[in-house]
């Protein structure tokens, strides 16, 4: 994770603490800002598999 604003991160954080969709994100897409802000609504979540989900 390459974070660049531990604030935008926070407000990713605080978005997915109330509840809100990740489409609240108020950055454009593709930007740094974006990305930081879904890094911290993701924040915690389980990393995605590439192999997809395991069904063993």
């Amino acid at each position: 994770m390459a974070v660049v604003s531990s604030k935008i991160f926070e407000e990713g954080k605080a978005a997915k603490a109330m509840g809100q969709p990740d489409s609240a994100n108020p950055y454009e897409a593709g930007s740094q800002e974006s990305l930081d802000w879904l890094e911290g609504y993701t924040d915690g979540e389980p990393e995605p598999s590439a192999a997809g989900p395991d069904e063993n």
